[in-house]
């Protein structure tokens, strides 16, 4: 598994991040295929988003961003971890529920 370091200064720059790794990782054309989010939520408050990149014939590939640890974990459509990244700590990252 590879495990990566980024510094990402906004929520569109994270966005863009976990697109562009998905499509590298699976050779997708980037922008081709849509991606959703969903703020997660542990008690109350945000604790991460999850990312979905809806590929073809139904496939999708998943990632994580865990706030607490500010890393982003991207998983394969057979749900297999393949790469870890954590954020450098600079990074102003929020998450504001929607």
């Amino acid at each position: 598994m590879l495990t990566c370091v980024e510094q990402l200064q906004t929520l569109d720059d994270l966005k863009s991040y976990v697109s562009k790794t998905l499509c590298e990782h699976e050779q997708l054309e980037a922008s081709a295929f849509r991606m959703t989010e969903q703020i997660l939520v542990r008690g109350g408050k945000p604790c991460g988003m999850y990312f979905c990149l809806h590929g073809p014939r139904e496939t999708k590939f998943s990632a994580i961003w865990e706030t607490e640890r500010n890393t982003i974990l991207f998983y394969d459509s057979t749900g297999e971890r393949f790469q870890t990244t954590q954020l450098v700590p600079a990074a102003r990252l929020h998450l504001d529920a929607a």
